[in-house]
């Protein structure tokens, strides 16, 4: 039987990670290095590290290698400045295993075509900041805070293989727990597509009653993971019919 994910994610603002609220107001939590080494030994099956404020100054590369000498077990996923197939093969050179794509899907779905035919397919994730509309699902730039309908040659990068999974951001409800938006997988107009759910999540009953969609291939949660010990067990506990792999319980990354 196929098992699905729990991805400890990690938001990192001026160096920092940090706790983030709908992506407009933020509260630092420390080094994202000790995130990630916490998120590890207690048994993420993904690591989702998210750089805010790369803009085009490129991946943080002095961040990869600091999470790299931090010897991490767990499958690391980076997003965050990726220009283009360059950027995002000096990322999985630094010891990432996936890299998410944001900006490239507004301004040049072709560079994302190149970074999967540099690192293949199921490295690539479309990171998608969305909301659900009456007149169907919304996707944000946050650049210039426009809404609009999902571009055909963003979709178009799923229907010929270039990019893997969706990664669907409630953007609107990052932050508070128990409140993703469930009308987001429905509204999502490629039913093929593997997705991962990020924003308002870390609730069991809700997160439970999500990774039972056949569409959802994972969560990801990100403050309440930060916050207490073996957090990521305690989920995991709580959610025994998810088919999520075991939390780990041993008290070193070792």
């Amino acid at each position: 039987m196929i098992q699905k994910r729990l991805i400890g994610a990690i938001t990192v603002r001026q160096g920092l990670a940090v706790q983030s609220f709908g992506y407009r107001r933020w509260l630092p939590l420390g080094d994202p290095v000790v995130l990630a080494w916490n998120l590890d030994r207690w048994g993420a099956d993904e690591i989702l590290v998210t750089v805010t404020d790369r803009g085009g100054a490129g991946p943080d590369l002095a961040l990869l290698d600091r999470l790299a000498a931090a010897g991490l077990s767990t499958p690391l996923i980076y997003g965050g400045g990726i220009r283009g197939p360059a950027d995002a093969v000096a990322v999985v050179n630094r010891g990432a295993d996936r890299v998410t794509v944001d900006q490239l899907l507004h301004d040049a779905p072709g560079e994302v075509a190149g970074i999967a035919a540099a690192l293949g397919a199921q490295a690539v994730i479309a990171a998608l900041p969305v909301a659900a509309t009456p007149e169907g699902l919304a996707w944000r730039d946050y650049r210039d805070g426009a809404d609009r309908a999902p571009g055909l040659a963003m979709l178009d990068l799923f229907g010929a293989g270039h990019v893997s999974e969706a990664l669907l951001i409630d953007w609107q409800h990052e932050g508070v727990p128990g409140a993703f938006e469930a009308a987001l997988v429905p509204a999502f107009p490629l039913h093929d597509v593997p997705l991962i759910l990020f924003g308002g999540l870390g609730e069991p009953e809700q997160t439970a009653r999500l990774l039972a969609e056949p569409r959802v291939a994972a969560v990801a949660v990100g403050n309440m993971l930060a916050w207490r010990e073996h957090a990521v067990q305690t989920l995991k506990a709580a959610l025994p019919g998810a088919r999520l792999r075991p939390a780990r319980f041993a008290g070193a990354a070792a």
